[in-house]
């Protein structure tokens, strides 16, 4: 089970993202200034680093440098509202692995994160399946049993999410906030709208509605 450290200080978003990695079966600790970052990241206990840039303290450049002058190679990804030219070159320039400006939807960072695990030798699924339904995470191919099946950009997260989750129950809630991210709107009908676009796509009965309570994709 790989570790993750956030750090991160605005506790919205620390919570959207730890209860995310969480739910995908990580480990995580959730840090809120630069110091503590830097004191936990080289700990030697973590697989990666989530680093938000605006951190008190000291800012996310300041926690990079000091982990990579310390001669760490651990994989940091920033994490930002910072998204200009300058600020991504810098943080590349400087060691960072990877860079999410923000707002951003939980399954990109997510995607980003088993990058960086996979790439440092932490195997990953690349296909998912239940029952006669898969899709490969690389060609971004979704098939019911020999039939591939054509799907939108926020389709495949949609049925990437039910996979990971499959036979268990998902809230309304879960869904927005894995598919669309954390700036979602709890009363849209969006998810409703998308099932029933993949109901059309895989067969009504792969997905069911449990009432009051969400959706369940049923292996078939």
């Amino acid at each position: 089970m790989s570790r993750i450290l956030i750090a991160e200080d605005e506790a919205r978003i620390a919570m959207f993202v730890a209860k995310g990695l969480r739910s995908n079966g990580f480990t995580v600790t959730v840090v809120e200034d630069g110091p503590a970052a830097v004191d936990y990241a080289l700990t030697g206990e973590f697989d990666l680093l989530v680093l938000d840039v605006g951190l008190p303290g000291c800012d996310g450049f300041t926690v990079l440098r000091r982990i990579r002058g310390s001669g760490s190679s651990l994989p940091v990804i920033f994490l930002t509202a910072r998204d200009s030219v300058a600020d991504t070159v810098a943080g590349l320039e400087g060691g960072a692995d990877d860079y999410v400006p923000k707002p951003f939807r939980f399954e990109e960072l997510l995607a980003r994160i088993r990058l960086r695990l996979r790439a440092g030798g932490t195997t990953e699924v690349t296909v998912l399946r239940a029952g006669d339904v898969s899709l490969d995470l690389r060609t971004r191919r979704a098939t019911v049993g020999e039939r591939t099946v054509d799907l939108t950009a926020r389709e495949f997260l949609l049925l990437e999410t039910f996979l990971r989750n499959a036979d268990q129950v998902l809230s309304r809630e879960q869904v927005l906030s894995r598919v669309w991210g954390y700036d979602f709107d709890p009363g849209s009908n969006v998810v409703d709208v998308y099932v029933r676009y993949l109901r059309r796509k895989l067969g009504a009965e792969r997905i069911v509605t449990v009432r009051g309570m969400g959706y369940r994709l049923v292996p078939h």
